[in-house]
């Protein structure tokens, strides 16, 4: 299986894993590699890396939008591997080191398998090494406090607590691009919906801080919204985040 990678604007790609998206952004040779996909995506990561001219080594840094299993994969293999420094929201540090675990259990799943596609998902992310556990052994809150970081592409890191209390979105505001991870997807296998939607609410730590953060998504400017999990979504990010608030009424 190859990576699914897909230029969405200058230095800006879009990767389909096998069930959760990453984003590479590039400034000539420099990579900026945000999220990783599941423990199982490894050679995919690898070879999206290749695919846009890059490679580990050119990784500048590795951001994290928050710390699932399925969005942290391969940081920590980068980051002993390579030296690259894995970054994310101070409050989500301890949790990439694995201190605590705000992510869906088994058990929590199972009372959902009657739901369509719960249980195809389970099968998939427990295939994926989405029960595995691999923490970032020396994690960093990032560099700066506020603005954009000093990387490939420029993000702006965005606190979005909910689905995790430390939950990020990084915003390219040249661009008019955010990347949202869970905070706002566009499909998931456990959903029924199509288009910007929260994930179901089994997925979520905190369901009404995540409601709540879909009115920060909703002030940042773009129309270009790259999720955790399903296709680009092409339209006012505003929108799509008051489309998504109307969806979990």
């Amino acid at each position: 299986m190859r990576a699914d990678v897909r230029q969405v604007a200058d230095g800006t790609y879009l990767v389909h894993g096998s069930n959760t998206n990453w984003v590479i952004l590039t400034d000539g040779d420099a990579l900026t590699l945000i999220d990783t996909g599941y423990p199982g995506d490894r050679e995919l990561v690898l070879d999206s890396l290749a695919a846009v001219g890059g490679s580990p080594e050119a990784v500048t840094a590795v951001l994290i939008t928050h710390a699932h299993n399925d969005h942290l994969g391969s940081a920590e293999h980068l980051r002993a591997t390579y030296g690259t420094p894995v970054y994310l929201h101070e409050a989500e540090v301890p949790h990439a080191r694995r201190e605590f675990l705000q992510q869906v259990t088994v058990g929590e799943v199972l009372k959902n398998a009657w739901r369509p596609g719960v249980l195809p998902w389970m099968v998939h992310a427990l295939r994926s090494g989405g029960t595995e556990q691999h923490p970032v052994t020396a994690p960093e809150a990032f560099p700066v406090a506020d603005g954009a970081l000093d990387l490939p592409g420029r993000p702006v890191p965005v606190h979005t607590p909910g689905h995790t209390s430390g939950h990020a979105v990084y915003h390219l505001p040249d661009a008019g691009i955010v990347v949202s991870g869970d905070a706002l997807v566009s499909d998931h296998p456990t959903s029924r919906l199509r288009g910007p939607q929260l994930l179901p609410d089994m997925f979520h730590h905190e369901r009404a801080r995540a409601v709540a953060s879909l009115d920060v998504i909703e002030g940042l400017t773009g129309d270009l919204l790259l999720p955790g999990h399903g296709p680009l979504h092409q339209g006012s990010v505003k929108a799509a985040a008051q489309q998504a608030r109307e969806r979990a009424v």
